[in-house]
């Protein structure tokens, strides 16, 4: 495996910690278009909206500081009761819009009667294609929170896929142009998830291939990521390799200092607490007045910043050998 410049794409994607929401807002679309948006008025807006519900706990900027952010996305939002209770509110609103439109006269003719445990329903299944995506990339996610703050990740697909895009965006196209036309629109749209379940299904075959099958990596641990690269497609994978603050990198070793036994501090550094909690491969390099930046070794590339990375100006850098 080699390691190449993508890492600067990775940065601004990134930053977005999951799937990106015009993947999730395509993946409502199709499922609408494969027949789902016949089964009630406003069915369509509940699958799209309901596909990025989830992501509301990005509301959490606006609170949480430096790297807090990493313990609390992708979980208590993500996990069973939210993906039960979200969907609720989200067709109680559009019945409610619904209700509201023919109150005031401008409820347009054609939309269908709006049943609300069919609303519900759409609601929901778009809620559960969240979590789904969100768990193929190598940032990870807390599926049973809060009975469980385990970690479950996927390492399938980078987090913005461009040839999901594609695929996902012609379906749409394919299914709308040939349902303007009168024509059978459906199948393409089933055709389409088809292919991207495919898509889907080739990407994890590559990651199962890597992370078991490698040749050579400088260093051992337990730890081994096939991380998906950008642009590159279904075989594309940057090999991490290591454990205790040391890893490889594509080949390349990271890691400046000894990891320190942080056990006693988490409990007064919310920072770092947080951080530790949200790593899965950490290391730590030296900065330029010899303490210690603590990194994970799934996003390296410093354009993303502070975002990914921990300063611990009162520890000082333990060379490793």
């Amino acid at each position: 495996m080699r390691a190449i410049s993508t890492r600067l794409i990775a940065g601004g994607a990134l930053a977005r910690h999951a799937m990106d929401n015009l993947t999730h807002s395509l993946v409502g679309a199709v499922m609408g278009q494969a027949g789902l948006k016949r089964t009630s008025g406003l069915a369509m807006p509940a699958l799209i909206i309901g596909a990025n519900l989830p992501d509301v706990d990005a509301a959490c900027f606006f609170w949480l500081h430096g790297t807090e952010h990493l313990a609390f996305r992708r979980g208590i939002t993500h996990g069973p009761p939210a993906l039960v209770l979200l969907p609720l509110v989200l067709a109680g609103i559009l019945w409610g819009f619904d209700r509201w439109q023919t109150r005031r006269g401008t409820r347009p003719e054609g939309r269908l009667p709006v049943r609300f445990a069919w609303l519900y329903a759409m609601a929901f299944i778009g809620c559960l294609s969240h979590p789904f995506f969100d768990w193929l990339n190598v940032y990870g996610i807390r599926l049973l929170e809060p009975f469980s703050s385990q970690w479950f990740y996927g390492d399938t697909l980078f987090i913005i896929d461009v040839w999901l895009w594609a695929l996902l965006i012609g379906t749409v196209w394919w299914s709308r142009r040939r349902e303007k036309a009168g024509a059978e629109w459906m199948r393409p749209a089933q055709v389409g998830i088809a292919a991207v379940l495919a898509y889907i299904g080739v990407n994890a075959g590559s990651t199962w291939q890597a992370s078991n099958y490698f040749s050579y990596a400088p260093v051992s641990g337990s730890t081994v990521i096939a991380s998906p690269e950008p642009l590159i497609g279904p075989f594309g994978r940057e090999l991490i390799v290591g454990e205790a603050g040391r890893y490889a990198i594509a080949g390349a070793v990271v890691g400046d200092c000894r990891l320190p036994d942080f056990t006693s501090d988490r409990r007064t550094n919310s920072q770092l607490d947080a951080f530790l909690f949200w790593s899965r491969a950490p290391f730590a390099t030296r900065a330029a007045d010899g303490s210690v930046v603590l990194r994970d070794a799934r996003f390296t590339d410093p354009r993303v910043g502070d975002r990914f990375s921990l300063a611990l100006p009162d520890v000082k850098c333990d060379p490793l050998p």
